[in-house]
């Protein structure tokens, strides 16, 4: 059977010249919030296009005792609830019809069940033998689930099939040493081209839109590097807090939440360099390249070029909120971070100097992920007002669309300049609504193409540059620093650039 892998590299990753084969989806975890708020409401929205194959099923998987009947009651309300479209009876049969659920609990025989099902449903359904195994389980579940998957004969294909793949939830590991463990096991189990590590990240329009950007378009890659790029940022600023995730968010912290993962992406995107092709280790070739490019953290350096802080109580929205240390399950003394800063470098030659500012938090003014190049300054001020530099900003999200920020002459006989901004929204420009981030993502793993999925050497690279911080940070004590609730963060993450001569973007 011929594989994405296998075909002229050129006309595969983000380019679609196939249809979808019949395959089941294996949700494990199908109990939990992403099952019912993004996943199968992508699945339905993906039908809705037409573009999910015809012989295609969903087995749902979970330790809790669910008859059929309740599972798919349960992901209509969800999908009624959560989808990008209004769900209709009639659409929604068209997916509920090949919807199932299978009780697993601790006994492994649970999972010999779980492939007589599969079995029968490639014989019900004609979905041909083809497995997509999705693991929406706390992490610390993944070991054991793929262990029993091998165990049961179901990391291979069904009957007929050609391919049997599973798709891992963030995070991968908890640090370097425990990915390393996870990725050891997985790849006992699975290929690594058949695994599919997911960041939802990299499913937004905007971010996929990001490589055709920088590489479809002449006027802007000629500018793209240390001549004329002073710095960029990269924030993602969240308006909520832990939302009652307190034993999960005190082992994790936003350092290890957003920076190790969607953030270092981002930064990837940004400052890869062209791919020979558009195949999907070609693009990952380059991120990782720009990884390996991260300047090196020095423990003496680390005070200067990091801020980590806490939020405090204050108003969101128009609503009291609760600090940080006062959250369910947060230890009164806790030096969990829920803001980082942090200045960093990729020492090659395109970005020579060129510093990148990450800044991600919870409860700040609103939700905005964001990544902005400011381009340098004029060499020579020919008018009496001083220019103000050139700022392409690229919004993830809400709002998708790039703005490009230039002075102009403003009306009147004198020559005062006033910035003045050309935007792009994709609202506006194409008259719909993108894609959720899991539509693509899933629709992809159903295709075999990997462009938008994380390989082994990014996770654990991305891994060692945030282990060496941490160990920087585990060697301090103290409290941390606190910023009030709805603002954009502690007064230290501020005077870390204004010691750059540089401000943070108001967004």
């Amino acid at each position: 059977m011929t594989t994405v892998e296998s075909e002229n590299p050129l006309r595969v990753g983000l380019r679609r010249d196939r249809g979808a084969e019949p395959c089941t989806l294996v949700i494990f975890g199908a109990s939990g919030d992403l099952t019912e708020r993004k996943l199968v409401p992508a699945l339905y929205n993906l039908q809705l296009d037409r573009l999910l194959p015809s012989g295609f099923a969903v087995v749902g998987v979970a330790r809790r005792e669910m008859s059929d009947d309740a599972f798919i009651t349960a992901m209509r309300e969800g999908t009624r609830e959560h989808s990008r479209r209004e769900m209709s009876d009639e659409n929604w049969s068209e997916i509920a019809g090949g919807l199932s659920y299978v009780a697993t609990g601790n006994n492994p025989d649970d999972y010999g069940n779980l492939a007589r099902h599969l079995d029968d449903i490639d014989r019900r359904r004609g979905t041909g033998g083809n497995r997509l195994f999705y693991l929406a389980t706390p992490p610390s579940a993944f070991a054991t689930i793929v262990t029993r998957l091998e165990h049961a004969g179901l990391h291979r294909p069904g009957p007929g099939g050609g391919w049997a793949r599973i798709v891992l939830e963030k995070p991968i590991g908890h640090d370097l040493s425990s990915a390393r463990e996870l990725n050891h096991t997985v790849n006992q189990v699975f290929a690594e081209s058949d695994v599919y590590r997911i960041d939802h990240y990299l499913g937004k329009e905007t971010v996929q839109n990001l490589l055709v950007f920088r590489f479809a378009n002449a006027i802007f890659e000629p500018l793209w590097n240390h001549k004329y790029v002073d710095h960029v940022q990269l924030t993602v600023a969240e308006s909520i807090g832990i939302e009652g995730r307190g034993r999960y968010y005190e082992e994790a912290g936003t350092t290890r939440d957003m920076v190790q993962n969607h953030m270092f992406q981002l930064l990837c995107l940004t400052a890869m360099e062209p791919p020979v092709s558009l195949a999907a280790d070609a693009i990952r070739d380059e991120k990782v390249k720009v990884l390996q490019a991260l300047r090196p953290v020095v423990a003496d350096a680390v005070g200067a070029s990091t801020v980590r802080a806490q939020y405090a109580a204050g108003v969101i929205g128009g609503e009291k909120v609760p600090g940080y240390l006062d959250e369910p399950d947060v230890a009164r003394d806790s030096r969990t971070e829920t803001y980082v800063a942090l200045s960093t470098y990729v020492d090659n030659w395109r970005w020579a100097g060129v510093p990148f500012y990450l800044r991600a938090g919870k409860r700040m003014p609103k939700r905005v992920t964001e990544i902005a190049l400011r381009f340098r300054d004029v060499p020579h001020h020919l008018f009496d007002h001083a220019s103000r530099p050139n700022t392409l900003a690229l919004r993830i999200q809400p709002d998708e669309g790039i703005t490009l920020k230039f002075d102009s002459k403003a009306p009147g006989p004198k020559p005062r300049l006033q910035p003045v901004s050309m935007e792009f929204r994709y609202g506006t420009s194409f008259g719909q609504q993108p894609p959720e981030a899991y539509e693509r993502l899933i629709l992809d793993a159903i295709l075999g193409d990997s462009t938008l999925f994380i390989r082994r050497d990014e996770v654990e690279a991305s891994w060692s540059h945030i282990d060496a911080l941490m160990n920087v940070w585990a060697a301090g004590d103290g409290a941390l620093p606190r910023y009030v609730s709805g603002t954009w963060g502690p007064d230290e993450s501020d005077a870390m650039l204004r010691r750059d001569g540089r401000l943070w973007r108001r967004l």
